[in-house]
């Protein structure tokens, strides 16, 4: 019973962190509308945001393994959660001085700790408890992700995106007292939230410090090397897929605003009385005290909260199909939601592309399972380069951007497609065998 009682908490401060990197991974985007006002980018320069984000688990994947394997998993999530604390400490200065080299520096370091915390939770939370459970406890801990992931749209309208935010052209004409006041304003807009995420991130780190987790897992010498790991055919594609997988939905995740706002979808929202009164509940307020960016921004909401709910659904269809099958169906799907929201405008085109984020929700553990089968002892090198193929979220969102700065939004969805055709060709490639997940 007291073994019990141990796991049962154990699991519950390990699914925090789910929570925790869920939420600021999709927090993020909601300063890309403001940074690129801010600092008058191209959409180009703006998905940058991402590449310094997500760059980081290209580098720091592979070493944030090697780390734990010296140091253990409780000292190394100790680590993450202090080396995230760290990286939202940095936005305070980076606010109030306007200095967007900061504000990447702010997001890698930020997204290091958040390395070491995959790293680390994943295979822990596996283990806590009976083999047989394992998948049910990660489906839940991934739910609690995808729930912070929802939640994060409404703060990110609610604090980032709420206030108007001024042209240099607009900044120029104001006189140095007026100045003064808009950039204190425009630095709490981005302050508040995020020093509150290092207070909170500190907190739990304290409590991790002193908690008496389970000494669990043990180190075992590892045969095999990468260099075997990259002969496995089925698995370098599968790094790819997670690659194209991770960078399209943080593409759509990332532009959405923008998108909507390109679509003048304002207006339509305020003249429709359903779409109105959707907006004012999330919000809280009506809808002439707030920005615009903030009344599209609200809906980014249903994206991720998609997510959350086919995990659910998604969890079920691969218990009774060939999950290989069910990732095939939920790529076609999302690339047919896609051409609509292309060939469509006004609230058809924003609902479908909205819709996309339901059809995410079961492709990164599909895939990483698919990936991981047959290949033995090599599963840990594995496993590293899978979450190395995260850096799609630094790569395919800057492309995004430029083909947008080129061509528009909607064109420039047909560079998405091409990411998701990969899945479904992976998808059904791997639906010839029955795949268990362990």
């Amino acid at each position: 019973m007291k073994q019990q009682k141990t796991y049962r908490t154990s699991f519950i401060l390990l699914t925090t962190l789910f929570f925790l990197w869920g939420f600021i991974t999709v927090l993020v985007d909601s300063l890309i509308p403001r940074l690129r006002e801010l600092f008058t980018l191209t959409y180009f320069q703006a998905g940058m945001v991402q590449f310094a984000f997500f760059g980081a688990y290209f580098l720091l994947s592979i070493p944030a393994s090697y780390m734990l394997s010296k140091i253990g998993y409780k000292k190394g999530i100790i680590l993450g959660l202090v080396t995230m604390a760290l990286g939202c400490l940095l936005f305070y200065p980076a606010a109030s001085y306007r200095v967007f080299g900061v504000f990447m520096l702010a997001y890698f370091i930020l997204a290091g700790g958040m390395t070491i915390l995959q790293v680390a939770a994943n295979p822990y939370v596996a283990i806590l408890g009976s083999e047989d459970g394992a998948s049910s406890r990660l489906n839940l801990s991934q739910a609690f992700n995808s729930l912070g992931a929802a939640i994060a749209p409404l703060i990110g309208a609610l604090f980032i995106l709420s206030d108007k935010i001024k042209t240099k052209d607009e900044i120029s004409g104001l006189t140095e007292t007026a100045k003064e006041s808009y950039f204190t304003s425009e630095a709490l807009a981005v302050q508040t939230p995020f020093l509150g995420l290092a207070l909170f991130t500190i907190a739990i780190a304290v409590v991790f410090l002193f908690a008496k987790l389970p000494k669990l897992i043990k180190e075992t010498t590892i045969e095999g090397t990468y260099t075997d790991a990259f002969k496995q055919k089925n698995l370098m594609q599968g790094v790819l897929a997670i690659l194209f997988y991770v960078g399209a939905e943080v593409a759509i995740g990332s532009y959405l605003v923008n998108y909507f706002l390109d679509m003048n979808l304002v207006a339509i929202i305020k003249e429709n009385e359903l779409m109105r009164s959707i907006a004012e509940g999330l919000l809280n307020s009506g809808l002439a005290n707030n920005d615009n960016k903030a009344i599209v921004g609200v809906f980014v909401v249903f994206y991720w909260s998609g997510a959350m709910v086919g995990r659910f659904v998604g969890s079920y269809l691969t218990k009774i199909m060939k999950p290989g099958k069910v990732l095939g169906i939920f790529a076609s799907i999302a690339i047919t939601l896609i051409l609509i929201s292309i060939s469509t405008t006004g609230l058809l085109s924003m609902w479908s592309i909205l819709a996309v984020g339901l059809f995410n929700s079961i492709m990164f553990p599909t895939i990483f399972t698919l990936a991981i089968k047959g290949i033995g002892e090599l599963k840990p090198k594995a496993s590293g380069l899978l979450c190395t193929a995260i850096v799609g979220g630094a790569i395919i969102p800057p492309l995004y951007g430029y083909f947008t700065d080129i061509i528009g939004f909607k064109a420039a969805l047909v560079f998405v497609i091409i990411c998701y055709a990969y899945i479904l060709w992976y998808g059904y490639k791997n639906s010839k065998k029955t795949i268990l997940y362990v």
